[in-house]
């Protein structure tokens, strides 16, 4: 099978990829590879069996048309100083300029208008200057929120564009390897069931997102593709009563905090706030159960939750990041026979585990139900811990109450952005003709700089055609 491009992974690299190259008068046919269903199609059975049932071969969460971001929460920042280091490889002001431009794509397929934290900015200003005093730094960031289940719908009409406009999709096909002649990418092989194809293309663009980073990361070292170990980030979700956040989620409706606590210094910050929000459980090829959270546009809960990650870089003589992040959540998996691990933060202070009926008492009720009450320091590393308590007691300057004995908190939360692929600005690799987008790519972190690394590609590649 021959094509002109060949995308592997259908999430917001992927997908605005493709569509900007028609949108740019691209006129070759493109191939879109993805292991996962339709949009339509992915649908997860918690909401029936109150528990993750660990699907086979894949978690729909996770995998298919519209990648892992757009079933956990769908929010687009809208700052180029969230989202990755994809503005060092292009440019502060044109990072922002593809944001802006992407954002208005989304706007024509059904995004929700209101830009969440701009309403009041003298709100804002004053949860500045308590940050600044815990010594944490406030990110302004506005938010556009698509909303679990609007998102689909959002993803479902793109899917749906894409296809009126010969767009070829192969779902339930999982790229294998890639096909090289010397230091030239020539496609690549894809593998559904017993049923194997090579599929070439005059370009291969590898997608696949933070899913996808363990096995690109293989791939760089089968082949020599030239990359550098990046940033695992390890730490928690943690959930607390809105009445909490409740003037946090008024005015920013995501607060993106970062802080250096002591003794150890490292970078710590907040991820993926969602007020009214649902914690939940995503799935792994390799049975590794980690947290994320979502939230609806209509449907909401009693608390709020947010992810707080611990940055980690590793270099000499240790150089696999995304291994280390594996083991920690497999320790916790394993603590907590297979689920997500759940803690009060008080208990953690008083160096004791959680118990179920200690749940059933508090005020803070977890959202995610089948989570195993327990010891999450008994899995997570020293240094991670001592960070996200140092972190978690700052925040509670900025939010009182934050740091409650009630407060929750789920592990692991982990986040596979590792293994950075050496790229220049016109995103070419060491190989000829391969590109490697996205999360997976090193580079990008979240639904809106990853569809702007694709709104790039597909101006390049739209270029490359007509030269």
């Amino acid at each position: 099978m021959k094509t002109n491009i060949i995308i592997v992974g259908a999430g917001p690299s992927g997908i605005f990829t493709a569509l900007e190259y028609l949108r740019r008068g691209g006129g070759g046919h493109i191939v879109l590879v993805e292991k996962g269903q339709p949009v339509e199609k992915r649908v997860c059975p918690k909401a029936k069996t109150q528990k993750c049932v660990n699907c086979k071969p894949y978690c729909h969460i996770t995998t298919g048309f519209s990648g892992a971001g757009a079933f956990s929460d769908g929010k687009l920042s809208l700052s180029h100083e969230v989202g990755g280091d994809f503005p060092t490889l292009v440019g502060e002001d044109f990072a922002q300029e593809l944001i802006d431009y992407a954002d208005k794509i989304y706007l024509e397929f059904g995004a929700d208008t209101k830009v969440e934290g701009v309403a009041d900015p003298d709100a804002v200003k004053d949860i500045r200057r308590r940050a600044i005093r815990a010594g944490l730094k406030l990110v302004d960031c506005p938010i556009r929120h698509l909303g679990t289940e609007k998102a689909q719908k959002l993803y479902f009409d793109i899917e749906q564009h894409l296809l009126s406009a010969d767009v070829e999709m192969l779902f339930g096909w999982e790229c294998e390897d890639l096909i090289l002649s010397g230091e030239t990418c020539l496609g690549v092989r894809v593998r559904k069931g017993e049923e194997t194809r090579e599929i070439e293309a005059e370009h291969t663009v590898i997608a696949t997102g933070r899913r996808g980073a363990d096995w690109l990361e293989g791939l760089c070292a089968e082949h020599g593709i030239a990359h550098q170990p990046g940033t695992v980030d390890i730490g928690v979700r943690v959930e607390c009563r809105n009445e909490i956040m409740e003037k946090v989620n008024e005015v920013l409706y995501e607060s993106k905090l970062i802080g250096y606590p002591a003794p150890f210094r490292n970078k710590v910050r907040t991820f993926c706030q969602n007020p009214g929000g649902f914690v939940s459980q995503e799935n792994y090829d390799n049975n590794l159960a980690v947290v994320n959270g979502h939230s609806y546009k209509e449907l909401k809960s009693n608390n709020t939750n947010l992810a707080i990650l611990c940055s980690h870089n590793f270099s000499v003589p240790f150089n696999q990041p995304i291994a280390y992040a594996q083991k920690v959540g497999e320790l916790t998996n394993m603590l907590a026979n297979g689920h997500i691990l759940v803690q009060r933060f008080g208990d953690i202070l008083d160096g004791k585990r959680t118990w179920a009926k200690e749940l059933a008492q508090s005020n803070v009720r977890p959202t995610l139900p089948d989570a195993v009450a327990g010891d999450i320091t008994a899995a997570m590393p020293y240094r991670a811990m001592t960070n996200i308590i140092n972190f978690i007691q700052a925040m509670d300057e900025v939010v009182p109450g934050f740091a409650s004995h009630e407060t929750l908190l789920y592990s692991p939360e982990l986040k596979f952005y590792s293994n950075r692929i050496r790229m220049d600005e016109n995103l070419n690799t060491s190989v000829r003709n391969l590109h490697c987008l996205g999360d997976s790519s090193g580079w990008t972190r979240g639904l809106m700089m990853s569809s702007c690394m694709g709104v790039l590609m597909g101006r390049k590649l739209a270029e490359a055609e007509k030269n």
